[in-house]
């Protein structure tokens, strides 16, 4: 992988994310925190970035209770402001209302909708931006909730490859136990994204990089490009 100067990066992050804050007319950022390695750096940039106006919200939704616990260690580590907002309630009852079938990925991806929703409302109560935890591994891929964890005002680590991540990761102190975690979008239990995808980020990141790799990994990245080239876009708007 590349060789990065990751305290430079780091530096250009905070930079960059007031900047784009300030830009706006606002005043600080809100981050989600799922537990895993991408929330919990955005995090630590964005209260370097805002020390005192920038506020995590931890949204546990018929969650792993680890993932909760890993988010509040983060929190309070960094010493950053962090709510919790259980949305396991909401969740159900929405459902319950407006289930027809069985279907796995639709009902799963309610639920980075109602975190979406719910990091807005606090955005709107604060004159915050939601400053988002998509990487470029997972934007090459499409791999988000479009109108989820897509749904974001600013994506600072989108020009960083997930086995980049890591590495700021290690340079900002994460602790290990995250940096290890498989990476999850927390979708339904026992979830992760290799598993899902069926390759690895560090296989992906190479092929992103290079150009290069096995077959299975070219056919994957390719395939999930073409297949999610919508969610990078803005809405199609029918000329007259």
């Amino acid at each position: 992988m590349l060789e990065r100067d990751y305290a430079k990066i780091s530096d250009g992050l905070v930079n960059w994310i007031q900047n784009k804050v300030s830009d706006a007319g606002s005043k600080g950022a809100v981050v989600g925190m799922s537990g895993g390695i991408d929330s919990s750096v955005m995090a630590v940039l964005s209260k370097r970035a805002f020390p005192d106006q920038m506020l995590a919200l931890i949204m546990p939704c018929q969650s792993n209770s680890q993932d909760k616990e890993d988010a509040i260690a983060v929190a309070e580590k960094f010493d950053i402001d962090y709510e919790v907002v259980d949305l396991t309630s909401t969740y159900e009852h929405l459902l319950a209302k407006i289930k027809k079938e069985d279907n796995k990925l639709a009902e799963a991806n309610i639920k980075p909708r109602l975190r979406m929703t719910t990091l807005y409302y606090y955005a709107n109560l604060n004159n915050y931006l939601v400053v988002g935890t998509d990487n470029k591994s997972e934007l090459t891929l499409g791999y988000f909730t479009k109108y989820g964890d897509g749904g974001i005002d600013l994506a600072p680590l989108g020009d960083l490859l997930k086995t980049e991540v890591r590495e700021l990761a290690k340079m900002l102190n994460i602790p290990e136990r995250i940096i290890a975690k498989p990476p999850s979008a927390g979708l339904w239990a026992g979830q992760t994204d290799e598993e899902e995808l069926g390759v690895s980020y560090e296989a992906i990141d190479k092929y992103i990089l290079t150009g290069e790799g096995p077959e299975k990994v070219k056919s994957v990245v390719e395939e999930a490009q073409k297949k999610s080239e919508h969610k990078l876009k803005m809405p199609e708007i029918f000329n007259l």
